[in-house]
Formats: C-alpha cells, sequence, structure tokens
C-alpha cells in the first residue's frame, strides 16, 4: 500500500506539471458564438458624470460611450489594488483587464500559434507564424480595463478563464480619484499603443461559454489526486502504518 500511494502520488504530480503548461490551449475546433463575428457596439452615452466608492477611496467617472462587447478571452490579468502601481494610485476600482479578440480573429484563425499576454496594463501579443501575423486583425483585438465596485460583478469577472467567450456591457469611460489618479479611454479599436486600451464601466457581465478541453481535466484531476493522496500519507505516517523517510 506504501508504495502504491507513493507512486500514485509521484504520477498525480508530474501529470499535474505537464498539464499546467498546456490547460489553458485554445481548443481548435471551439464553437465561437455568431454574437463573436461582430464588432463591439459603440454610442454616445447621454449619462452625466457620477461618483462611486470602493475601499474608502472616492471615484469621479465620467461616461461617454454606451459600449456593448462580445469577444473571446485569450489573456488576462486580475489587479490587487494594495499592489503595485495600483497601490500607488488608490486604484482599486480596476478590477481586472482583459484581452480578448472577434470576428475572423475569433472564428477563423488558430490563435495557439500566438502568444498573448498581460503585463500590469497592456496586452502583447506575438507570433513567429507570418502567415498568421498577415491574417491577424489588429482591430478584432482589445484590451479592456474593467471597473466595478459591484461586488457580484467584481466576483463574476474574476472567474473568467482563457478560452471563455463573453459579453460586457457598460460604459466607454474616463475616471479619476481624490488623490490625483486618473485615467482616460480609447474610444477606436484602430489606435495602438499608450492609450489605446478601453476603459470600461462594467453594468452588466456574462460568460456566455467556457472552453473545456482535455489538458484542464487532467490538471484538475491531478490537483485532487494530489492533494487526497498527500493526505493519505500523512494520516499513514502519523498512524504508523507507513514509513517516514529521510535520505542524505
Amino acid at each position: 500500500m506504501e508504495r502504491l500511494v507513493r507512486a500514485l502520488f509521484l504520477l498525480s504530480i508530474s501529470l499535474m506539471s505537464i498539464s499546467c503548461w498546456q490547460r489553458d490551449d485554445l481548443v481548435p475546433d471551439m464553437a465561437i458564438l455568431p454574437e463573436l463575428g461582430n464588432a463591439p457596439v459603440q454610442d454616445p452615452a447621454d449619462t452625466e458624470a457620477f461618483e462611486v466608492q470602493l475601499n474608502d477611496v472616492v471615484y469621479q467617472v465620467e461616461p461617454q460611450y454606451d459600449y456593448d462587447l462580445h469577444g473571446l478571452v485569450v489573456s488576462y490579468r486580475h489587479h490587487d489594488g494594495d499592489r503595485m502601481l495600483h497601490r500607488r494610485w488608490n486604484d482599486h476600482l480596476n478590477v481586472a483587464d482583459l484581452c480578448v479578440v472577434w470576428g475572423a480573429n475569433a472564428a477563423q484563425l488558430d490563435l495557439n500559434e500566438f502568444e498573448f499576454r498581460n503585463g500590469q496594463f497592456t496586452c502583447f501579443f506575438k507570433t513567429r507564424d507570418q502567415a498568421a501575423w498577415r491574417a491577424f486583425e489588429k482591430a478584432g483585438l482589445s484590451n479592456n480595463h474593467l471597473l466595478t465596485e459591484d461586488p457580484y460583478l467584481r466576483d463574476m469577472i474574476e472567474r473568467v478563464r482563457i478560452g471563455d467567450q463573453i459579453r460586457i456591457r457598460g460604459w466607454l469611460a474616463s475616471y479619476g480619484n481624490e488623490y490625483g489618479f486618473s485615467r482616460g479611454t480609447s474610444t477606436t479599436r484602430t489606435d495602438t499603443g499608450n492609450g489605446a486600451c478601453e476603459t470600461i464601466y462594467v453594468r452588466d457581465f456574462a460568460i456566455l461559454a467556457s472552453m473545456e478541453n482535455g489538458w484542464r481535466t487532467v490538471f484538475d484531476g491531478s490537483a485532487l489526486l494530489a492533494v487526497t493522496l498527500g493526505l493519505l500519507w500523512t494520516v499513514g505516517v502519523m498512524g504508523g502504518r507507513f514509513e517516514h523517510r529521510s535520505e542524505y
């Protein structure tokens, strides 16, 4: 029994390590929802500027456009207002950055040919495949700074994983706080570089479909098995049924 538990534990750790690197690979034959075929819808907003409060900080939000985005998540970064520049700026409102694609980028390209990565405020993407680079529509990708003080919406956004097909409705908005921090928003999908990200005050957020692949199943199963076997081993050692060995 001791040898079996040890062998299965080592196997589970190996499978967990391997699958961890593969679990975010996008499924090639993923069923892309028809709604993702359309570019985001943007209309002038008729909403006055308003204030919200989060973690004892007051923020001024100035809506510019009503915004409705359907996209496939290719990279993301959740933010903690108590660390890095968010802490320096007292910015607790920016809960996450989501990098998404839509249109032909989502439905027709093998996105596994690309590497997508979110920095603190940016989305980087690259590929070694020149044909894929030429086919990629730069205006079919956006990095979105998501703002909300609503606990339910913050929880929903924090559940996002790569491969999720999502819908975001809200306002393209500029915002700032009482400590002097301020940030604007892009209002076009064709700009690049500094200031090209969309800042969205979120009023509604939905995960329309989630990607499941074999690697995620392997990762979840092996992680559960490793924890279970680890507990079993601990109980066995404490109960004297397994031998505790120290090797030097």
